[in-house]
């Protein structure tokens, strides 16, 4: 797993590409304030435990957000971080427990439409602790 944080002021994305057809269709951007963007890579070998993969990423991912004083989360798939890249349907379902256990935790949480290239805008603070990279 990589997993690289970025607090934004501003995140805003569009579709533009959809490279996996078999999830869900986007055609809607959208615009996130005040929100902790996780830019996620998950690799092969996390797929030998997801329920481990997923109790580390939530801990990183509250973590980094009470780092930035945010209570607001965002998961974008970003499978550029490694060589090493799991099954698009395992990634999926990893994001969608992890959403739900941060949103059991009183977190928002939002995804980025999965199997799209999207055109991004960020607007992060020049602070430390505003990027967090982290491998597990």
């Amino acid at each position: 797993m990589k997993l690289l944080m970025i607090y934004c002021d501003k995140f805003a994305f569009s579709p533009t590409t959809r490279t996996l057809e078999e999830f869900e269709e986007v055609t809607e951007g959208n615009v996130f304030e005040s929100a902790l963007v996780a830019f996620i890579h998950a690799e092969e070998k996390d797929m030998e435990d997801i329920k481990g993969t997923e109790t580390k990423m939530v801990k990183n991912l509250k973590w980094a957000a009470k780092k930035n004083n945010t209570r607001y989360v965002i998961l974008h798939s970003f499978a550029h971080l490694s060589e090493s890249k799991a099954d698009p349907h395992f990634t999926k379902e990893l994001f969608d427990r992890v959403e739900a256990r941060m949103k059991n935790a009183d977190y928002k949480c939002d995804q980025t439409p999965f199997g799209y290239f999207l055109d991004l805008q960020v607007q992060a603070p020049g602070v430390s602790q505003a990027r967090i990279f982290k491998s597990f």
